[in-house]
């Protein structure tokens, strides 16, 4: 469904770019990782918070 609707963003060759430039989109990517965690965490928060809502 959610997969279906978004576009793949293009590869991108790594080989075209230089040690500095690798380190920065890992640390770029490092980055989105943890704001999509964050995000996780809040959104699993707040689903545990309304199921214990409508359990009880």
């Amino acid at each position: 469904m959610f997969e279906e609707d978004t576009p793949k963003p293009a590869k991108l060759d790594l080989e075209i770019l230089s040690v500095d430039e690798l380190k920065l989109r890992i640390a770029a990517l490092k980055a989105d990782i943890e704001a999509c965690e964050a995000e996780i965490a809040k959104k699993e928060a707040h689903k545990s918070a309304a199921d214990s809502i409508f359990k009880s």
